[in-house]
């Protein structure tokens, strides 16, 4: 597989809500054989509201929804405490990041916080703004 397009909760929130820029981003990444996904934390933080649950599960039947396993969450732990952060604020980007650290390159994450996601990625993730 050549890559990883990953979303986090901005990303997500968009393709339910079948913004154009979102659907044609993850359109073109599974036409060229790129994986997309996400971690489960992200999809409880997306913006479901008013969103009908059909929509929600066809989206999610579309991405690579990842556990955030003890494993994950040991990794997410360490990127925290090695940049300084803490608390839920940064939680779910840190599980996110510890994801796409290990996922098949390249990996481009979709976000609405580039700051905190570039911080926590590092230089092998490119992390875009949606």
């Amino acid at each position: 597989m050549p890559g990883t397009l990953l979303l986090d909760s901005e990303g997500l929130s968009k393709l339910y809500r079948k913004d154009r820029t979102a659907v044609a981003l993850v359109q073109a990444a599974s036409e060229e054989g790129v994986r997309v996904a996400t971690s489960a934390m992200t999809t409880l933080e997306a913006d479901y509201d008013r969103i009908h649950p059909a929509r929600i599960t066809w989206v999610l039947s579309r991405v690579d929804v990842h556990d955030v396993t003890k494993e994950i969450a040991d990794r997410a732990a360490v990127l925290l405490r090695t940049h300084h952060l803490h608390g839920h604020k940064y939680a779910i980007d840190a599980a996110l990041a510890a994801i796409a650290r290990h996922a098949p390159q390249p990996v481009t994450l979709l976000t609405s916080d580039t700051e905190d996601l570039t911080l926590l990625c590092g230089p092998s993730v490119e992390v875009v703004k949606v």
